[in-house]
C-alpha cells in the first residue's frame, strides 16, 4: 500500500542520504566490520551498529573501537575494513523503489541532491554500477567536502547540498535512514522523511515529519512538485 506524503509545507527541492536510502550498502558495511572485529575475538552486532549509522567515517570507527575495546586506532579500523569493503560496495544494489521514486521526481522537474557521509572516493566506488541513474541528481555532497566542517548530526552537509541546489533550506525535503541524519536535516531547518532500518527503534525518529518503511510505502501527492 502507498499513501501520500503529508507535510506541513510545500517543498521544491529534495535531498537524499545515500546508504540505506538510495543504495543497499548497510549490510555490506556490517559484513566488512564484523570481519575485522572477529579477527580480534569481538562481535560487531546491532547494539553497536545502531550507534554508527549516519555518523562520519572516523566518528563511527571511534564508536566501534570504544564499544568493542579494539586495539586499533579508528583510522586503522577503517583501513582494515576497506580491504574487503570496497569490493563489496562495488556490487551494491539500489534500495527497493529508490530509482523509480527519484526518476519520478526528476520527471516532474524537481532538483535533487545526494548528501552522504561517505568520502568522495568511496562514493565513486558505490556509484559505479549506477551512473546512469545517479546522473539525474543535480548535486552530490560527500562527507569530505570542504564545506562540511562537521559530520551529521550537524546540519553542515544538508546546508551545503541546499546551497549547491540554489535552494533555501526551508524549501528542501530530506530522506534519511539514520537518527543522526534526521537530526542534522532538522537542524538545517528542513522537512524530513525518515526511512528507518526495520531493526531501529522508531522512537529515535520523533522529530521526523514522516516515518515510512521505504519508497514503496509512499507516493507523492498530485500537488507535489
Amino acid at each position: 500500500m502507498t499513501s501520500p506524503l503529508s507535510l506541513p509545507r510545500p517543498f521544491t527541492h529534495v535531498i537524499f542520504d545515500l546508504d540505506g536510502v538510495l543504495l543497499d550498502t548497510e549490510p555490506l558495511y556490517t559484513k566488512a566490520i564484523a570481519g575485522v572485529a572477529a579477527r580480534y575475538g569481538k562481535t560487531y552486532d546491532w547494539t553497536i551498529k545502531s550507534q554508527c549509522i549516519g555518523r562520519g567515517t572516523l566518528e563511527a570507527a571511534q564508536v566501534i573501537v570504544d564499544m568493542l575495546g579494539l586495539p586499533l586506532a579508528p583510522r586503522a579500523l577503517v583501513e582494515e575494513r576497506d580491504r574487503t569493503l570496497l569490493q563489496l560496495l562495488a556490487q551494491a544494489d539500489a534500495m527497493p523503489g529508490a530509482e523509480a521514486f527519484t526518476r519520478a521526481l526528476a520527471a516532474r522537474g524537481v532538483p535533487m541532491a545526494i548528501a552522504t557521509s561517505s568520502e568522495a572516493a568511496i562514493f565513486a566506488v558505490k556509484s559505479r554500477r549506477h551512473l546512469a541513474w545517479l546522473g539525474i541528481f543535480a548535486a552530490i555532497v560527500c562527507g569530505d567536502d570542504p564545506r562540511v566542517a562537521r559530520p551529521k548530526p550537524a546540519p553542515d552537509i544538508f546546508l551545503a547540498a541546499a546551497s549547491a541546489l540554489g535552494a533555501q533550506p526551508a524549501s528542501c525535503l530530506v530522506f534519511e535512514d539514520s537518527p543522526y541524519g534526521v537530526a542534522g536535516a532538522l537542524a538545517a531547518g528542513m522537512q524530513v522523511v525518515a526511512m528507518p532500518d526495520p531493526a531501529m527503534d522508531r522512537g529515535r525518529y520523533a522529530g521526523a515529519h514522516v516515518i515510512v518503511d521505504g519508497f514503496d510505502a509512499v507516493a507523492l501527492p498530485p500537488s507535489a512538485p
